[in-house]
């Protein structure tokens, strides 16, 4: 860890298995970290009041994200 925090621009060497710094891979990295594994989606086709889902919508974008946070919290909830 010590030679990583001392090392500067010049001692980066960048090559076809070492590419440039991407911020969303690393971003991936830190968020993953010490995180359970995420379960497998299933895609399917769910009838729910238009008003909800325009509501859900109006929250912008991750709204299918936040349904299903819902739905598992009362998945817990419920034992």
């Amino acid at each position: 860890m010590r030679r990583l925090r001392s090392m500067t621009e010049s001692d980066v060497r960048i090559s076809a298995e070492h590419p440039e710094f991407d911020l969303n891979h690393v971003a991936r990295g830190i968020a993953r970290r010490g995180l359970k594994v995420v379960p497998a989606k299933a895609s399917v086709s769910l009838r729910i009041d238009a008003d909800v889902l325009e509501w859900f919508k109006s929250g912008g974008a991750g709204y299918q994200t936040r349904m299903n946070a819902v739905l598992r919290a009362f998945k817990e909830a419920a034992g």
